[in-house]
């Protein structure tokens, strides 16, 4: 814990941070110029330094290389005083521990940086073992080629020493590769050091060159934070350098510690532009929650249709064809990478309503296998009367069809290969196979869907749970949740832009009377208003993440609310806002 460091925007485990010095500093930076070291203790004993909050004071250490033996580090290791200054830890990521001090340096992490999986496994070992509002510090690695990679796994602090070297060895740095001068013919940079006639260019202005490289594309990263949107540029970023590449992947695979960090919306759209997206986190657990929570309630056949560029989907031209074809005689899914299968009640959520992708007309062989493996599951969970598969050639054709045999099903198909679904003759063939069902009402429509938005959000069984009895009023998207013996009492509403609900004081009471999954956070004894900064957090439940509806409950207060930091960060944080209050009542 700390009190010279604080988190104020989380895009996956990448943090935007505030060191709090007598000059703040927004992380991810470079904090060079700001470390004051206390010197290590291989070489003689030392006192604690007398520092103070212009700097970072890096107090007396043992560095241990990669490799030391755990004898050897627990024979040698250091006890850190407790200081009233901002102060850095050196630990190795072999034996992590809290220290009690506002960052942290990682000793060892020469030997791991070039290599993915150690990477990896050394910054998730580090950062599970330090409280969440203190900062991690990587010294001497840092390049404009693998920042990006660096802060999007969540380290917060660098220094230009790489950098600087680099460019005294006549190496010159950009955010895509690394030149020798002698084969630069003229310089690809605008920054001031490379501002002269390139014949006078030296390793002096090369190493300025550098640190200015690193800083600039620092500041793209924090922009990306505070859009939401580093991952889309770290897709692209690391295809530069193999092993940024891999221990992108590795990361990928580490789901308890990228999905406790990811909030579960955004207001940024995600940008499927390469394979890689499959494996990020908003999509493996919009897949999971879609075949392990959904659960169809309409008592109707399935129609399998492609997706639509626009967003969401009953707004598409294509759609709507398929509306008037279909005409509620039947329970729309469409398919679609790298998202998987989207049942019609959860179009507006978050990433369902917010992806782009490349359209080529082609699918690759890892998308046809996600696809495949998500409907796969969908259509172990949910049985159907009937299944229609209205869908083109273009793979998901050939998606359905592996589903078919590997479950034994029987599927009725009424697009012709080589046909489009929008062509006439296709949208009779779906009038035609559903002739005969009845079309469900709109009231079983809207309670179908705000039962699965809370089935989705809250845990497997909560729509029932919790809204065994309503009304709901508005129109779809924007539909109000009520209660049926009192038309004044609002219980939610149905947010549009995210496919969320946002409860009302009388819906989280109900909310707790059911037996629906709970998310709470406990507050010490006072009454939040406008937010629950984290000092006065007394627990939160593990699987609060941010953004999720959080029922805020104390001695003297009972609220409901929108979570700003996943739970355990909550409880281990001493700044930052835990939540923003909605709604909150004094108890008596």
């Amino acid at each position: 814990m700390t009190d010279y460091f604080e988190v104020h925007a989380r895009d996956g485990a990448a943090r935007l941070g505030e060191l709090r010095l007598e000059t703040p500093r927004t992380t991810p930076a470079l904090v060079g110029d700001l470390l004051q070291d206390g010197g290590s203790l291989w070489a003689a004993d030392r006192g604690v330094p007398n520092g103070d909050e212009s700097s970072l004071t890096v107090l007396p250490h043992r560095g241990f290389p990669g490799g030391t033996a755990e004898p050897v580090r627990e024979s040698f290791a250091v006890d850190y005083p407790d200081v009233s200054y901002p102060s850095v830890a050196v630990i190795s990521s072999a034996s992590p521990a809290d220290e009690g001090t506002d960052a942290y340096a990682v000793s060892n992490v020469q030997s791991i940086v070039g290599h993915g999986a150690a990477l990896v496994e050394a910054v998730v070992s580090v950062r599970e073992a330090i409280p969440s509002d203190t900062a991690l510090f990587f010294s001497g690695v840092a390049t404009p080629r693998n920042v990006a990679l660096l802060a999007y796994a969540g380290v917060d602090c660098f220094d230009a020493a790489r950098a600087t070297i680099k460019g005294t060895q006549g190496k010159y740095l950009t955010t895509e590769s690394e030149y020798f001068l002698e084969d630069l013919e003229e310089l690809p940079c605008s920054c001031p050091a490379c501002q002269g006639p390139r014949d006078e260019f030296t390793r002096a202005d090369c190493a300025e060159h550098n640190r200015n490289a690193l800083a600039a594309e620092l500041a793209v990263v924090r922009q990306r934070i505070r859009d939401g949107r580093l991952r889309d540029y770290v897709e692209g970023q690391v295809r530069q350098e193999q092993w940024l590449t891999a221990a992108m992947r590795e990361l990928d695979a580490q789901w308890t510690y990228l999905e406790e960090r990811t909030p579960i919306l955004r207001k940024a759209d995600l940008d499927a532009a390469t394979e890689d997206t499959l494996r990020r986190v908003e999509i493996q657990r919009f897949a999971d929650r879609v075949t392990s929570r959904y659960r169809n309630r309409f008592d109707a056949p399935l129609v399998l249709v492609p997706c639509s560029a626009r967003k969401p989907y009953s707004e598409s031209q294509s759609h709507s064809q398929f509306h008037r074809a279909i005409q509620w005689r039947a329970h729309l899914v469409s398919m679609t990478s790298p998202i998987g299968v989207v049942p019609q009640e959860l179009e507006t959520t978050y990433p369902a309503q917010h992806y782009d992708t490349v359209v080529t007309g082609r699918w690759s062989a890892d998308e046809k296998g996600f696809v495949t493996r998500v409907l796969r599951r969908y259509l172990e969970r949910n049985a159907y009367p009937r299944i229609v598969a209205h869908v083109p050639d273009e793979g998901y054709h050939d998606i359905v069809e592996r589903v078919q045999d590997e479950l034994d099903l029987k599927v009725t198909y009424t697009v012709d290969r080589g046909a489009h679904p929008t062509d006439d003759e296709s949208l009779a063939n779906l009038s035609d196979a559903l002739s005969g069902e009845s079309a469900y009402q709109k009231r079983e429509r809207e309670h179908n869907t705000i039962r699965a938005l809370a089935d989705y959000l809250l845990g497997d069984g909560a729509g029932d749970d919790l809204f065994e009895e309503f009304r709901t009023t508005s129109h779809y998207p924007r539909l109000q949740i009520r209660d049926t013996d009192s038309e004044e009492t609002q219980l939610a509403t149905m947010v549009p832009q995210y496919g969320t609900l946002s409860f009302t004081l009388e819906g989280a009471r109900r909310w707790v009377a059911s037996d629906a999954p709970t998310k709470r956070l406990e507050i010490d004894g006072f009454v939040p208003q406008g937010s629950v900064l984290a000092p006065g957090v007394v627990d939160a439940d593990d699987d609060i993440r941010v953004g999720d509806e959080v029922v805020v409950e104390g001695p003297k207060a009972f609220g409901i609310g929108r979570a700003g930091m996943f739970g355990r960060e909550m409880v281990e944080s001493t700044r930052g806002v835990a939540c923003e209050i909605r709604h909150v009542e004094e108890k008596d």
